[in-house]
């Protein structure tokens, strides 16, 4: 097996051995499937406390799983959803909005990833007319894909418009960890106490093995995810060892202990690269992600030791990844290499 290290993603990072630890401890007689064991009714209980009062949790697979059920639970077939150009929901779910759920993304600009009020504004002219579709939601990111923040301000500023117009704000939150770790704020101050409807809250890129969770704190949707989740295909038999996954993440904030090494190896990565020549960073560091211009023929030698995704090859636009087990010694490495490689392809 390889023992190969990189920058991809947060996704090819190891499992926490916390996480592992608590799968371990659930793994001790039998108990009800489907999450109807009182482990998993346990760690629910859990995420009311962390996300306040009426949140309601509901695990699954995968992101992909968790964004879209979270659009199938506020949208009916009528219903359209605002979000970035670069949203996941539009570039890396493989088409599942549409397809799955069968729901017409508006696909708007962003500024560093993020939606202004005013964008979101511009696409609500044709309220109530037959003929068009009809906005229902708003779904960003936090942090967003290209590693940036939505202060609290802006978090909020952006939900009175949604809910002057009585759509609901979604968040997908593959790295919410990551952004509250930033933000120096809890989970529920970066979310629902900012105007949030419903969110997924990320787990594999934080440390777990596999699992998201759906967090919602309206009844209706609540009741209809239940329901959902089953013919979403997203109903784990096994819960509890899912539960046991987040059980570990939220105890003692290791989500937070977890997402803010990785932070604080992106920071450090970037003051590393800002002193190479011929290195330019392209987006603002404040979660993450590194996201930089390196050229060509050093890219190419660079991809050959270590992996990482050429985010725009059109204009050498690399990103680069810090995980929870991102290690000094590792940044250190790979900034060397990146020397190292612009030296050679001069």
């Amino acid at each position: 097996m390889s023992t190969r290290r990189g920058f991809a993603s947060d996704n090819a990072a190891t499992i926490h051995p916390e996480v592992l630890e608590s799968i371990a401890r659930a793994n001790s007689g039998h108990a009800f499937g489907y999450g109807h064991d009182p482990y998993t009714r346990a760690v629910e209980q859990r995420f009311e406390e962390v996300f306040g009062d009426g949140a309601r949790t509901f695990f699954v697979f995968n992101g992909t799983g968790a964004n879209i059920l979270c659009l199938r639970a506020a949208c009916r077939p009528w219903d359209a959803v605002i979000c970035t150009d670069t949203a996941h929901l539009e570039v890396d779910e493989g088409g599942a909005p549409e397809q799955i759920a069968g729901i017409k993304l508006l696909v708007v600009s962003g500024i560093d990833g993020k939606l202004s009020p005013d964008a979101v504004a511009a696409q609500l002219t044709r309220i109530g007319d037959e003929h068009a579709v009809q906005p229902r939601v708003v779904s960003i990111a936090q942090s967003t894909e290209l590693g940036t923040l939505y202060a609290p301000a802006e978090l909020r500023s952006l939900a009175q418009v949604v809910h002057a117009h009585g759509l609901l704000l979604h968040l997908d939150g593959a790295r919410l960890s990551n952004a509250a770790a930033a933000l120096g704020c809890s989970l529920r101050e970066a979310s629902f106490d900012c105007g949030v409807d419903l969110l997924s809250f990320g787990g594999t890129k934080c440390g777990l093995m596999l699992g998201e969770a759906v967090v919602v704190r309206d009844a209706q949707l609540a009741h209809d995810l239940l329901y959902l989740r089953k013919g979403s295909m997203q109903l784990a038999s096994k819960m509890r060892f899912m539960a046991a996954q987040f059980d570990a993440l939220l105890h003692d904030e290791l989500w937070r202990r977890s997402a803010g090494h990785a932070n604080a190896m992106a920071a450090r990565l970037a003051a590393a690269v800002t002193a190479i020549d011929g290195v330019q960073i392209t987006r603002p560091v404040q979660a993450n992600a590194v996201f930089a211009i390196l050229p060509g023929q050093a890219r190419v030698a660079l991809a050959q030791r270590f992996d990482f995704y050429a985010w725009d090859a059109a204009r050498d636009e690399v990103r680069w990844m810090c995980s929870w087990d991102t290690t000094e010694d590792d940044v250190e490495e790979f900034a060397a290499a990146i020397e190292e490689c612009l030296q050679i392809c001069q």
